[in-house]
């Protein structure tokens, strides 16, 4: 696999919030003691309870995101694509990673290490305070979502994620929105806080309306308005 330009690796880097709130001579300062990483298909990046010493932002390919419940089940927690970056509060508190990291094909990653990121911020006060604000409009963001879980039911919450995803990885066609992102019932039941049944028998009475479909594997929002509804 071909090195990526910096080009590339800044727009991967400025996916993440907590680059967003870097000027670009700050990004290219971290460009500069950052380096690449090419892994294989089923690679396992880190597990969970390893050392949390980097940073790591996808140039190319995907990366799972997963832990295993008490029962013993794995549960895809997201799933990393090309300009989007994990492990940023690693970088900041270096403690152990809470999930597994799996390379779902080929992956050029970027690797940014604790040890030589915090001599960098260190030395800036005011970055620093900059990356502060980021990280506390983040808890905030947690906050809203975990509130969402509790007071909506499963529809809307449902609802809320498809059009969500709709409105990032959707492509407009014929039949309606198509989510090109492959999306198990199990992904999908991870990110509404319920359980895969719930899920396939929402999806499913969803189908039967008309209000989704599926195409090859990929869902599509045939009625995305509707959807739009429930969580107005």
């Amino acid at each position: 696999m071909a090195k990526l330009d910096d080009k590339a690796k800044r727009a991967a880097l400025l996916s993440s919030t907590l680059f967003q709130a870097m000027s670009p001579d700050e990004i290219t300062a971290i460009l500069s003691i950052a380096t690449d990483r090419v892994v294989p298909r089923g690679t396992v990046i880190f597990q969970k309870g390893d050392p949390g010493s980097s940073l790591m932002a996808v140039l190319k390919g995907r990366v799972r995101i997963s832990t295993v419940s008490p029962d013993g089940k794995e549960l895809t927690l997201n799933t990393i694509r090309a300009g989007e970056v994990f492990g940023e509060i690693a970088l900041l508190d270096g403690k152990p990673r809470s999930a597994d990291a799996t390379a779902v094909e080929e992956t050029h990653l970027l690797v940014l290490e604790r040890k030589a990121f915090m001599p960098l911020l260190r030395g800036n006060e005011d970055l620093l305070l900059r990356l502060l604000g980021t990280l506390c409009e983040r808890l905030r963001r947690t906050s809203l979502a975990l509130e969402e879980i509790a007071l909506f039911d499963l529809p809307a919450r449902l609802a809320r994620v498809l059009v969500k995803l709709g409105q990032d990885y959707g492509r407009p066609g014929p039949e309606g929105v198509r989510i090109d992102v492959r999306l198990s019932q199990r992904d999908l039941s991870t990110l509404v806080a319920s359980s895969r049944e719930s899920v396939n028998k929402q999806l499913r009475h969803w189908r039967d309306d008309g209000v989704v479909s599926m195409d090859g594997g990929y869902l599509v929002l045939r009625r995305v308005r509707d959807l739009e509804a429930l969580v107005a």
